[in-house]
Formats: structure tokens, C-alpha cells, sequence
């Protein structure tokens, strides 16, 4: 293929400790200096016998797995799924996570709108698509422009659990947001809850894997940008975390 007629979009938000997600990285840079400070150190040589006494930048993460974008597995939903053990991240088939792309766009929709069946059957009626197994699914809200503002994480639009339920049986694996999470904000699912107190309505979406086996791509960005709602390739590797409940990830819209 021809470099010139592929694009590629990337779809992922930046670690970065100015985010206003609830649990943003903590981020140390270390300059070449001090680079040179660790290699003489560990090496038994003098800072001052690298060139100009300077040798490797560093960079020092803590996060939690659920930091930026990064892809869910079973396992966080719950301990079982349909009465087996859910599957972690560096167990899921990696199959799932390179095919085509579906892009939904409910960036018009409030913070808090749930996300019904009728939604994304409409869209795919506009569209003139039927859904297919292993589809990625994308659901635009723009929530990706709110990352740097405070309460980021209450300034999406998020998906019903029926929604999730009917994705699935159309035998999507892997769908993604670019929201904080997958369901409405938890800030409007707790005070619908304390309200009337009943199940199914904390992290309800979520809770669909119990019953059956899927990924959700959390913070995605940049949507606006996909030139076609679908005929491209979507690619969203997870990074492999022994036993983990996700994996970050830097997924990417392919055009050809």
C-alpha cells in the first residue's frame, strides 16, 4: 500500500497530570542530568563522564489502569461471566480488538442522556448499515473536549444497559466512548438511586457483563475527526497487564 493513502487518526487522550478525570496520573520527569546522575550510579562511573554529563530523560507513572484511555476486560465488571470466571486482560483473543470501525454520534445529547436501542437504530438507519460480529462500536459525545475541565467526569451522554445487552447479541466484542465511562455518569445514577433506591440502576451498563462476555473503550477522543461513519478500520490494542481489569491503549482510525 501506498503510505500516501493511508491516514490514521488517533482516538486516545494524553496521560497528563493537568486532567480533571478523579483519578489523573501522577507524572515525575527526570531531566537528562539526572539521567546521567542514575546511569553513573548503577554503572559506577561519574555523572561528568557522559557527554555534556548528561545521559537518559526518565519518567516516573502512577496510575491506575483506568487512567486515560484504556480498554476494559470482563474481569472488571465481575468475578463471573454467564457463571464462568471472567476473563482479564491479557486473556481476551487479540482478534477483538482490529476490525471495522462503527461510528455513532450522539454529541448532541445533554450529560446524563442514556442512550436507548431506538438511538443507534435510527443511526444505523441513517446510515444505511447493518451491524456485524466483532464491529467496533464508537459512540461519539465530545466529552474528549471537557478533559482538562472540572467535572469531567459528569459531561457525557452514556449507554443504557439494554443498549449494551442488544450490541452484544449483535456480536459486538468491543465498543467504546469517548466519555469517562461507559454508562451515564455515576453522579446521576447515584442521585437516581438515592431517590428510589432499586437494582439496576448503579453502573447498570457495566453489569451487563455478567451475563455476557465484552470490552468498552473508555476516553476516547478526537471522533469529530473520522471522515465516515464507517468503511474504516479501527485498531485499539490493550497494553498486556497480567491479571489486569484493563489495559491503556492508543487506539486509531484507519483509512486507506
Amino acid at each position: 500500500m501506498n503510505r500516501s493513502q493511508l491516514r490514521i487518526i488517533d482516538l486516545s487522550v494524553p496521560l497528563d497530570i493537568r486532567a480533571k478525570e478523579p483519578f489523573p496520573p501522577e507524572i515525575i520527569y527526570e531531566s537528562h542530568e539526572q539521567g546521567a546522575e542514575q546511569a553513573a550510579k548503577i554503572l559506577g562511573l561519574k555523572a561528568s563522564d557522559f557527554p555534556d554529563g548528561a545521559a537518559w530523560a526518565v519518567e516516573t507513572v502512577t496510575l491506575t489502569t483506568h487512567t486515560g484511555t484504556h480498554v476494559d476486560a470482563p474481569w472488571h465488571y465481575a468475578a463471573k461471566t454467564a457463571g464462568e470466571p471472567s476473563r482479564t486482560i491479557d486473556e481476551l483473543p487479540l482478534e477483538w480488538f482490529y476490525g471495522r470501525g462503527v461510528l455513532f454520534d450522539f454529541s448532541d445529547r445533554q450529560p446524563g442522556y442514556e442512550i436507548k436501542i431506538e438511538d443507534f437504530e435510527k443511526q444505523l438507519e441513517e446510515m444505511s448499515y447493518q451491524l456485524q460480529p466483532f464491529d467496533i462500536v464508537l459512540v461519539r459525545t465530545d466529552a474528549d473536549k471537557k478533559y482538562f475541565e472540572e467535572n469531567y467526569a459528569a459531561m457525557h451522554a452514556g449507554v443504557s444497559a439494554d443498549a449494551t445487552r442488544w450490541l452484544i447479541q449483535k456480536g459486538i466484542k468491543v465498543m467504546g466512548t469517548d466519555g469517562w465511562g461507559w454508562d451515564i455518569p455515576l453522579y446521576h445514577q447515584a442521585a437516581d438511586y438515592k431517590q428510589n433506591p432499586r437494582d439496576g440502576v448503579l453502573w447498570a451498563a457495566h453489569y451487563v457483563g455478567k451475563e455476557a462476555e465484552y470490552c468498552q473503550i473508555e476516553k476516547l477522543a478526537n471522533l469529530e475527526l473520522l471522515p465516515k461513519r464507517f468503511g474504516f478500520k479501527v485498531a485499539v490494542f490493550p497494553v498486556k497487564i497480567t491479571g489486569a481489569s484493563a489495559g491503556w491503549a492508543r487506539p486509531v482510525a484507519i483509512f486507506e
